[in-house]
């Protein structure tokens, strides 16, 4: 007995399939660019392949430094996954693509800024290569407008074809692994907004000159294609907010951006245990209550980005990814 539903209810909408054409070409562009870049300083640095590899999961590893960082992997490969999802006309690439879009569109305001100190576009000149990295930048805009523009009207009706408003039971699965998921991200960015305002307070760090760098390029004086640290760690924060918060409303399917982010900070956090073991910083954590805190952090956010990307590829959990209600109706017929 045959209890497939009639269509695809992951799949896109026809009349979409061009949105998502240009973002997946949009997207593996830029991330073609980065992978440019990352090559370039494998070739150009004194260490190999090898080097490059260990230093991908052990911050201890010599990087060299004309190759990009841990945030520039992990968004590379964030952007492939989503061209992946794009391409094969799956709903959940578009709030994929427009976290990525924001990103990259949020990336390049630090840059523009930065830009308006004559000091730092004097640093852009005397690099050989400052004219690349320029029009790096100016790609990431680019593709950043584009896939706005390709993906915001690609909205997916509600009760269109694919969704089964009697799907009570399957519509219910995806709407609590959105609000699980939803806590799980508000709650890890709650605690790392905590840490911020605390390294802010307590730190050596002026808060008027960290807040601007998170805007201005030209502060932390020297040009290129990684974005300022405050940038990531404001930038982390407030996807971990925002995503969570609308996961909790889980009037909109945000599944695709929980899974791609979760997965980048699944990555960053596995890369910080590696660093933590090769150091031996396990055996002196529980020192200090600071130290058992940021280990309870560590270990929250180990788990909670692994349940998020667990909740987020699940099957059977609604019209974005499982059977339809009417394949679990016809299979309980056939039994009855």
């Amino acid at each position: 007995m045959d209890v497939r539903p009639g269509t695809d209810p992951g799949r896109a909408a026809p009349e979409h399939y061009g949105a998502y054409r240009v973002t997946a070409v949009s997207l593996a562009l830029y991330a073609g660019a980065l992978i440019a870049w990352m090559v370039h300083g494998i070739t150009q640095g004194d260490g190999g392949v090898g080097d490059f590899l260990e230093g991908l999961f052990n911050p201890g590893a010599s990087t060299d430094p004309h190759t990009l960082g841990p945030y520039e992997w992990s968004f590379t490969a964030m952007l492939l996954v989503v061209a992946g999802l794009a391409l094969a006309q799956r709903r959940m690439a578009r709030s994929a693509a427009l976290l990525s879009a924001v990103l990259l569109l949020a990336g390049t305001l630090p840059e523009a800024v930065g830009l308006f100190d004559a000091g730092y576009r004097n640093g852009y000149r005397s690099d050989p290569l400052g004219g690349w990295e320029l029009a790096t930048h100016g790609l990431g805009l680019v593709v950043a407008v584009s896939v706005l523009c390709a993906m915001l009207p690609a909205a997916e009706r509600r009760g269109g074809p694919g969704t089964d408003r009697r799907a009570v039971g399957p519509e219910a699965c995806h709407r609590r692994a959105s609000v699980v998921s939803g806590v799980l991200f508000v709650v890890l960015g709650l605690a790392r907004l905590g840490w911020t305002v605390r390294t802010l307070t307590h730190g050596e760090l002026e808060v008027s000159h960290y807040l601007r760098g998170v805007v201005d390029g030209s502060v932390v004086g020297t040009p290129g294609l990684a974005p300022p640290a405050g940038f990531t760690t404001v930038s982390s924060v407030v996807v971990l907010l925002v995503l969570g918060l609308l996961a909790l409303r889980a009037r909109h399917d945000v599944r695709g951006a929980l899974l791609v982010f979760a997965g980048v900070e699944l990555y960053m956090t596995v890369r910080t245990v590696v660093g933590l073991t090769v150091t031996g910083y396990f055996n002196r954590s529980f020192e200090t209550t600071e130290g058992a805190l940021s280990m309870a952090t560590t270990a929250y956010a180990l788990a909670a980005m692994t349940s998020v990307v667990v909740l987020a590829t699940g099957r059977g959990s609604g019209p974005y990814g499982g059977q339809r209600a009417e394949g679990f109706r016809t299979a309980q017929a056939g039994r009855s």
